[in-house]
């Protein structure tokens, strides 16, 4: 199966045409959440940028294997190899069982992906619920000369690893570099003094007599560190290679640069032929994120209960602004950017939607009132070439948003009756609106979507349904001062009245 699909690979640092392993079978896995605390806009980025890429392969025809993990035990405070596991430390200071706590988290965020217009995922394992395989990958590590045990931990052996195979490429990041740096990075590294080399992180550590979470194991009982339960969980679910890797570029490194080494040391190959990450949401230019305190969670922006927001916002307006950015791309996060950009979503559906319900005069190609047939982007064929080059160009979702903007500004001519379309070709545009937005961008063209809630809106429609009968009757009389007094009045209040030859309408 060809496609012109180009993605950046963060591997190779260039833009490739995707060609899966095992067409038209797709691997994808995405690294999933710690559930320690609350989903926030931090987590909104990575997760609608890979649906949007599920949802574009399998518009392309292919059958997308989707992976996308859930983090409950292993990933310790400050990503080191040291200190409290962060779902432990949370559940000791709210006083309930860890397993308690992540499955509070697990369906919070599983909640808000819905909210959000993200499609499940086709397995969700959970690093709890894989600890034989990561138990069985550190043992062939260990068999292979890749690994130690120290002291009931064992240790992935870095000198051993770059002895055979090259490390850093993906990030560009290299051991020296880390080991002669600043901060807490050296810090930690430092204080390991049971390893080989302060450079060589955990696989399995051995659990002190307060750790809650512990699994027996050759080495004693312990946890698994926080990079192998990736490693062991793609390779069960997808093989070794699959297609594609994805997520946020905070985590190149260390763990997607640890999980290339285990992967390799075991298999003799990296888990996945592409890497894709999206970059981050900045608050000021700083990463978003709970460990920095910074974060806004998901469930207050649908409510508006942050102090640093000025209303509430429909998930739908949180989706149209994380698309609204190119993935690579820095999104800077404030009220004023995503008041804005729901303002800019609701008029864009709206627009989309009265396109939809939309049924343009025909008229015979002799006609005297004949014009320019299906001009633009009201060609059916123009339209999806446009959409589709956008999308294949490294999912550049906001080129994709501006030509459905575009397409609007045809769609005011056709309605105003200065261009002319006929009935296919009319359908075929609006079933590539649908195609597009609805199925793969994941904006809903129909219900509620980022509008008024449903009871509202319906007693608008059902007031509008009123006022524009009146106006109907007021014109009918001739009385063309009540007519535009109505109009007026609607105006004023933010209702658009459109009149032509097909009658008049009124949009928000």
């Amino acid at each position: 199966m060809a496609t012109e699909l180009l993605l950046y690979n963060t591997l190779t640092r260039t833009k490739e045409t995707f060609a899966p392993l095992r067409p038209p079978h797709v691997g994808l896995y995405v690294c999933g959440p710690t559930v320690y605390g609350p989903p926030h806009l931090g987590h909104a980025r990575p997760y609608i940028t890979f649906d949007l890429l599920l949802r574009y392969l399998t518009f392309l025809d292919y059958k997308v294997r989707y992976v996308r993990n859930i983090t409950d035990v292993g990933h310790l405070v400050d990503d080191a190899d040291e200190g409290e596991d962060k779902i432990a430390r949370r559940a000791r200071l709210e006083r309930v069982e860890p397993m308690e706590l992540v499955q509070r988290y697990t369906l919070s965020f599983h909640k808000a992906m819905e909210q959000l217009g993200n499609l499940p995922p086709s397995i969700e394992p959970r690093a709890s619920g894989h600890i034989p395989e990561q138990i069985e990958m550190i043992q062939s590590l260990i068999e292979r000369g890749f690994a130690y045990a120290v002291n009931g931990s064992v240790y992935f052996d870095l000198d051993a690893y770059r002895a055979r195979f090259p490390y850093g490429q993906l990030s560009g990041r290299v051991v020296d570099d880390l080991v002669a740096g600043a901060g807490n990075e050296r810090r930690a590294l430092s204080s390991q003094s049971e390893k080989r080399k302060p450079e060589d992180f955990a696989l399995w550590k051995k659990a002190e007599p307060e750790h809650i979470m512990r699994w027996n194991s050759p080495w004693g009982s312990g946890f698994p560190g926080w990079h192998i339960e990736c490693s062991a969980m793609s390779a069960k679910y997808l093989d070794t290679p699959f297609d594609i890797h994805g997520g946020g570029m905070d985590l190149l490194f260390p763990h997607h640069e640890s999980e290339i080494a285990q992967t390799t040391g075991c298999h003799g190959c990296a888990p996945a032929k592409t890497w894709v990450h999206n970059n981050m949401v900045t608050i000021n230019g700083q990463k978003m994120g709970k460990s920095l305190g910074n974060f806004i969670t998901l469930e207050d922006l649908f409510a508006g209960t942050h102090d640093g927001l000025s209303q509430a916002y429909d998930p739908m307006s949180i989706r149209f602004f994380v698309l609204q950015a190119q993935y690579r791309s820095t999104l800077d996060f404030s009220d004023a950017a995503l008041s804005a950009s729901s303002k800019g979503y609701k008029r864009w559906i709206q627009g989309l939607r009265e396109l939809m319900s939309f049924e343009p005069a025909v008229f015979e190609p002799s006609s005297a009132h004949a014009k320019a047939l299906h001009t633009g982007l009201l060609d059916p064929e123009t339209l999806e070439a446009k959409a589709r080059a956008a999308l294949n160009d490294d999912l550049n979702s906001p080129v994709l948003i501006a030509i459905f903007y575009e397409l609007l500004s045809d769609f005011q001519e056709l309605r105003l009756g200065k261009i002319q379309t006929n009935p296919e070709a009319w359908n075929r545009v609006r079933q590539t609106v649908k195609t597009f937005v609805e199925d793969v961008l994941g904006f809903p063209l129909t219900g509620r979507g980022g509008l008024e809630d449903d009871g509202t809106q319906q007693a608008l429609d059902a007031a509008m349904e009123v006022l524009m009968t009146l106006r109907q009757e007021a014109k009918a009389a001739k009385d063309w001062a009540l007519s535009d007094r109505i109009r007026d009045r609607l105006t004023g209040a933010g209702i658009k009245i459109m009149d032509d030859k097909e009658g008049s309408r009124w949009s928000r």
